[in-house]
């Protein structure tokens, strides 16, 4: 913020729907694998699992079962789980799912690619019938997501973005599920003829978010999961910069509005786990923000620990935005 409180134009997302001549030649991005396929499978799966969810939504009563951490779990999430895991297994590389098997870290520590997924992420949400749970599936990498997918069964909305190209929000995705096409018999991203690969249909452009000229800062706070320490920061800051808000959202939905602008920043000074934020910060980080460490933050959250249980964090769009709260972050978690 400028002396007079006000936000500055920052980069960021624009809401757009699928349009051709919003493209980018996906073959420039140095990867030896085809992060467009991979992305278009993610998609897939995406849509596929939001719309088995739906069904289970539809029913009069929700039958919840709970985990052995005391979580809640429904029929909703181990079907979307099963759709996900049907789809992706063609590409050959392994999945970490909330509802799939534990697996051992000396297993995982030795994985470079794989699929970090929650296949209902906020099923309190769920159950409560307020719309504000996703389907989350991200592409890691060397412990950073590079690409991801975040859909909202509810709205039909799709956010999906690969970092350093940019991310795009498309509205009533089901309708265009067939621009998210994947060659026949093509089933690994490393094999099939070039004339086999599918026509990349799905613009991905960072695109500028018209500046919104206001005064303090707009932070993005958990429905169901506000602690204290959260709570506190958030209050402070509002305190200290008259004209900031609290906006609270279940799921995914905090990392996306952060994403897209309609929300500053979005601390978490709390337990979540690796599959909850890993493809909200995909979408952060494709549509050019960050998501740091709050006890050092020049640090990037990682993925893949021995842990799946992350640190405190902080994710937004601009750093010049961080700045000013950098002081009332409650220390210290590592």
């Amino acid at each position: 913020m400028d002396q007079r409180g006000i936000r500055p134009p920052l980069p960021g997302m624009d809401s757009l729907i699928l349009a051709k001549n919003f493209t980018v030649d996906l073959n420039m991005i140095n990867k030896d694998y085809d992060i467009g396929f991979l992305l278009d499978l993610a998609a897939q799966a995406a849509l596929s699992a939001g719309g088995a969810i739906m069904e289970v939504y539809g029913k009069t009563e929700i039958a919840v079962e709970k985990k052995s951490d005391d979580s809640p779990v429904t029929e909703a999430d181990l079907r979307a789980n099963a759709v996900i895991f049907s789809t992706l297994e063609r590409t050959g590389l392994p999945v970490l799912s909330e509802e799939g098997r534990e697996i051992p870290f000396g297993e995982r520590k030795h994985w470079k690619l794989f699929w970090l997924v929650d296949p209902l992420d906020g099923t309190r949400e769920f159950i409560d019938r307020n719309g504000e749970f996703t389907v989350n599936i991200a592409l890691v990498e060397a412990g950073m997501p590079v690409a991801g997918v975040v859909y909202i069964p509810v709205s039909d909305i799709l956010y999906a973005g690969i970092a350093g190209v940019g991310a795009m929000r498309f509205e009533g995705a089901s309708g265009i599920a067939g621009s998210f096409t994947v060659a026949a018999g093509q089933t690994s991203p490393h094999s099939g003829p070039a004339g086999d690969k599918p026509e990349k249909k799905v613009p991905l452009k960072g695109l500028p978010l018209p500046c919104v000229m206001k005064t303090g800062l707009d932070i993005a706070g958990s429905r169901s999961f506000m602690d204290e320490r959260t709570l506190g920061f958030i209050r402070e800051v509002v305190r200290k910069f008259p004209g900031s808000r609290m906006i609270t959202r279940g799921g995914a939905l905090k990392f996306c509005m952060v994403a897209e602008g309609s929300a500053d920043i979005y601390p978490r000074f709390s337990n979540i786990r690796e599959w909850d934020t890993a493809a909200g910060h995909a979408i952060i980080l494709a549509s050019g923000g960050k998501v740091v460490l709050a006890s050092n933050t020049d640090m990037p959250l990682r993925y893949n620990k021995e842990r799946t249980v992350n640190p405190w964090f902080i994710a937004f769009r601009d750093k010049a935005l961080l700045t000013p709260v950098s002081g009332l972050i409650p220390c210290c978690n590592s």
